[in-house]
């Protein structure tokens, strides 16, 4: 049978980084809708503002590097910034607090580098971590869930664009705000963990379902970028078991002490990040066998800063740190060239 003649690069489709930015950015939105639903309109308001702030940051970064505007904003690459920066600020976060987070994510994280590809640092997260740092208190405060029994305080649309920006005029928002359940649990003090789920609002099963229903929503997402093939598996898979395994084995030893693999997946941004942000092409890590240790890592030091450092939700953290490791990682588990008995690694350190 004779062979068809093709030589590389074999490619069926113009493979675009802006259609993959838009494909990540349609997978936020089942997340989007639920966060939306149960916690008002505070997330969709801030994502429409920090994207317009981190598209004009790129335009202006741009035009004094004196390239061309459009065929950078093209790329999408700021607009799904702004999109993940706006998914993980608290619902009511003040509009400064979104400006500050979105610049230095695009400005110093991003084109202080050299721009899109260069970043060493996922700039969505170096924003979030930067303002986690220095306003701890506005980065805390969550607005209750609209499935809390009593709590029938959700701002409108107009009362939270006044909560956001004070300055636009308008009813003043009376919400009720509470800490997230992984802060919560964090700080029960001597309480016992069945007595906290039994006390505490925010852990109550209606309370519990908004989270939940969340984390699922990112969940549907991330399978449809799988399904997309935007990433493979190997990250937030390993990201998940690791977590999953680390934080069983604390719950089986001491489950009075220490939240079930159940709060620590489902409580928290743990979906959004072994999804839409540990998955960043260009600050992870690239080799098959690297992105398992990546997704790995992270997935257990997000577990250790939860448990016994001082944040409740460590993801920003997690991936900083892998980000960091992440061309090491690369460096000794780069995979053996076709034609060779050991790695190109092995090669070169004369082993």
């Amino acid at each position: 049978m004779a062979l068809l003649k093709i030589t590389s690069p074999h490619m069926s489709s113009a493979g675009k980084t802006g259609d993959v930015m838009l494909t990540v950015v349609l997978a936020t939105l089942p997340g989007l809708a639920l966060l939306t639903w149960f916690f008002g309109w505070g997330n969709l308001i801030n994502i429409a503002w920090a994207s317009l702030v981190a598209v004009s940051c790129e335009a202006l970064v741009i035009s004094i590097r004196q390239r061309s505007v459009m065929f950078y904003l093209t790329d999408y690459s700021a607009l799904l910034t702004g999109v993940l920066i706006g998914l993980s600020l608290p619902s009511l976060a003040p509009w400064w607090l979104t400006l500050i987070a979105t610049s230095f994510a695009i400005i110093f994280a991003k084109h202080l580098y050299g721009g899109m590809g260069q970043n060493p640092f996922n700039p969505a997260m170096v924003g979030y971590a930067l303002v986690l740092i220095a306003f701890p208190v506005e980065m805390t405060s969550w607005l209750a869930p609209k499935s809390l029994p009593g709590n029938d305080q959700i701002p409108s649309f107009l009362q939270t664009l006044t909560a956001i920006f004070p300055f636009v005029g308008g009813e003043a928002v009376d919400a009720f705000t509470m800490a997230t359940p992984l802060d919560t649990f964090k700080h029960k003090g001597e309480q016992l963990a069945a007595q906290l789920w039994a006390s505490e609002p925010v852990l109550s099963p209606s309370s519990w379902l908004a989270w939940q229903s969340i984390s699922a929503g990112y969940l549907l997402g991330g399978a449809y970028l799988l399904y997309k093939k935007v990433f493979t598996w190997h990250t937030p898979v390993a990201l998940l078991v690791a977590m999953t395994i680390i934080s069983g084995i604390f719950w089986l030893i001491d489950p009075d002490s220490y939240g079930s693999p159940l709060l620590h997946l489902l409580g928290g941004a743990t979906m959004l990040g072994a999804f839409f942000i540990a998955t960043d092409p260009v600050s992870s890590a690239t080799s098959v066998k690297g992105r398992l240790y990546y997704g790995a890592a992270i997935g257990i030091l997000v577990y250790i800063i939860r448990t016994w450092g001082n944040y409740p939700d460590a993801i920003a953290f997690a991936v900083l740190l892998m980000n960091f490791a992440a061309p090491f990682i690369d460096y000794y588990t780069q995979p053996r060239t076709y034609g060779h008995q050991i790695s190109h690694q092995k090669t070169r350190s004369g082993q």
